[in-house]
């Protein structure tokens, strides 16, 4: 939704010197994408998605402000609060392109805040794709130890066979994530309302001591924080048996191949550390705070656990229709072997599983049919399953997209909910069952007047929780939530939009989950030209509104947010930005003033002290300018 009103200026192959035909697709999809070039909405940019919170910095722990139950079946460690800053096999792009095109991007905050991103790709052989990724995110923050120095690096190959039989998907990817803990400010009603702490880095704070603030990013040391290290090297094989055909032109002939079955290996090596380390820990906070004695004189509090996975994966997919790839079934195989560096010593174990799929995009376009379904029989995770089904109507351009979907799962908890983790805490041995999750949703989409409705309605059973910083426990009573989204853009003159998104959810029965009833972001723009011809520009505001709720509180120990129920975070003004973004060709800028809500008189002196709290002990920071350039190029 939403967007300048022109995109995708690299989509279409002209005669120009420097054009560019380029495309790319994702593992498990059957669909090519094009490059997104529009300016419109600078969540489209920002490593945190617009529908989420963090803890005052960018590149602290984050959640959704949605309600959006874990339903991945098989074996999770459990830690994701960091997730929204890694990249993920499956979010991976493959590209073809006719040119090598390369993009530099970055991104300068207040206080020396920095995203770098750089992209190569190109096709060293008609049939052989490479690229390569990386992307640094380092962030000093506003407050005391909160500093994040974020690292993810990617590599891809595609090759495909000149008779187009045979493909080969590689893949190395690796995001190493450092995020300093505070353990949240002292006293939020006092600190931020006192003129003698303007400057919010003299704030005290729970845990980090008193470490000087530093703007080298090349510095990466973290004394009190989480450190994750996550590395994925993939390797997939396809072969097709089919039927070879050609269209014969005046001066070329060009090899066509219709697969009717195809057999697939994928191999996948995973390495996962997961540590939290207070090298000067405070004995009364952990003592309070997790029930645990820090032994003197050491005074370092560590917490670690070491994952390799392998796993192999066999399948088989059958082609009804010869010329539609996008209509397969699919069954296979997984074996999976786990071992894990524990405080409690060494683990290993196994998992097998089997899988099915069907797909459907019709040739017409006007259906699209997903099916799948994954059952464990023997392992770790034995019993575990996952189903889903998802049926979407195109009706045309009057009536546009209609969609309905089911999805149920029954999971063993994350591993952190086992006693033989080294973040389990507790001092008795729980048995947890496993969570069951049913979702069921339906979106109407009509792109000619911007328009999308969306629903979710969630039945969650045996669901797993934290209550205070490290108390795992298991709601086993059934509860609902339903969650309505509206999505908007709204005309107010020939050059001046609205886009609005509305997000309402409500839970039903004892649920030990709190949510925001509402949350809304809008934008209200100028998105035209101004007259030039290579111009493209965006410039408004940019409002922010969460209904009061008793938001999650944060564990930095375990890297976890948990449910509490005492304190209300309540803001009076939402947050607001202005911007002005625009493109000129293959260049784009994005200037940002944000948290211009935060500006009062405090004291004798005007400045950005009014913070929004986002958590118990957790701000945003005042006025942050934002400065971002992404530069494409065609080599």
């Amino acid at each position: 939704m939403g967007g300048s009103g022109t995109s995708d200026s690299l989509k279409h192959r002209d005669k120009l010197e420097d054009s560019i035909t380029i495309s790319f697709r994702y593992m498990d999809s059957t669909r090519s994408y094009k490059l997104d070039s529009s300016i419109g909405d600078f969540a489209r940019r920002f490593p945190v998605p617009a529908t989420n919170i963090h803890l005052g910095n960018t590149g602290t722990a984050s959640r959704s402000l949605l309600f959006s139950p874990d339903m991945e079946a098989g074996f999770n460690p459990g830690f994701h609060v960091f997730d929204t800053y890694k990249w993920k096999p499956e979010q991976v792009r493959f590209f073809t392109t006719t040119r090598p095109y390369s993009e530099i991007n970055y991104l300068l905050g207040t206080r020396v805040e920095q995203v770098i991103e750089l992209l190569h790709t190109q096709n060293i052989k008609p049939n052989w794709n490479i690229s390569f990724q990386y992307r640094l995110i380092n962030s000093p923050g506003f407050f005391k130890s909160q500093k994040t120095n974020h690292n993810n690096y990617l590599l891809t190959s595609h090759f495909q066979s000149k008779n187009l039989r045979y493909n080969n998907y590689f893949m190395l990817l690796g995001n190493k994530i450092q995020s300093a803990e505070n353990g949240g400010i002292q006293d939020t009603t006092d600190f931020l309302n006192d003129p003698v702490f303007k400057d919010r880095f003299n704030i005290y704070t729970k845990l980090g001591g008193d470490d000087p603030f530093s703007s080298n990013f090349f510095s990466t040391k973290i004394t009190t924080g989480n450190k994750y290290n996550e590395f994925t090297f993939l390797l997939r094989q396809q072969y097709d048996l089919g039927k070879k055909d050609s269209i014969v032109t005046d001066s070329t002939v060009v090899p066509l191949f219709y697969p009717r079955l195809r057999f697939e290996h994928t191999f996948q090596s995973e390495k996962k550390n997961y540590t939290f380390q207070d090298n000067a820990g405070d004995s009364g906070y952990y003592k309070s705070g997790y029930d645990t004695s820090l032994r003197r004189p050491v005074d370092t509090f560590l917490l670690q656990e070491k994952w390799k996975i392998y796993t192999n994966d066999f399948s088989i997919y059958q082609f009804p229709d010869a010329k539609n790839l996008q209509q397969f079934i699919k069954l296979g195989l997984t074996v999976q072997n786990i071992s894990g560096e524990l405080s409690s010593g060494k683990n290993n174990f196994f998992n097998t599983a089997g899988h099915a799929e069907y797909r459907n995009k019709t040739r017409n376009q006007q259906w699209n049919i997903e099916a799948n379904g994954k059952l464990y029989f023997v392992g770790l995770n034995a019993g575990d399953y996952q189903a889903s089904i998802s049926l979407q109507r195109y009706a045309g351009k009057k009536i546009g997209y209609i969609q309905l979907g089911f999805q149920n799962s029954s999971r063993t908890p994350s591993f952190i909910y086992d006693s033989r983790s080294s973040f389990y805490l507790l001092k008795t041995t729980e048995n947890f069952k496993k969570e069951n999750n049913t979702h069921l949703f339906a979106s109407y989409f009509l792109p000619s007047f911007k328009f999308r409705l969306t629903g979710h309605y969630y039945l969650v059973n045996n669901y797993t929780y934290i209550s205070s910083y490290f108390r795992l426990k298991q709601q086993e009573a059934l509860f609902n939530v339903l969650q309505v989204a509206v999505e908007k853009t709204i005309k107010l003159s020939k050059r001046w939009n609205w886009h609005t998104e509305i997000y309402f959810q409500q839970t039903i029965g004892d649920a030990p989950v709190n949510l925001p009833v509402i949350y809304t972001r809008n934008r209200i723009a100028y998105e035209g030209n101004l007259g030039f011809k290579n111009l493209d520009i965006a410039m408004g505001a940019e409002i922010r509104y969460r209904a009061s709720y008793k938001a999650a509180g944060y564990s930095p120990v375990l890297g976890q947010f948990y449910l509490q129920d005492s304190i209300t975070i309540s803001n009076p003004l939402p947050d607001i930005s202005a911007y002005v973004h625009f493109r000129i060709r293959p260049f784009k800028a994005f200037i940002r003033a944000e948290n211009l809500n935060t500006g009062r008189k405090l004291g004798t002196n005007f400045g950005f002290t009014n913070n929004n709290l986002v958590a118990p002990g957790y701000a945003l920071p005042g006025l942050q300018i934002r400065v971002g350039v992404y530069w494409s190029f065609v080599n």
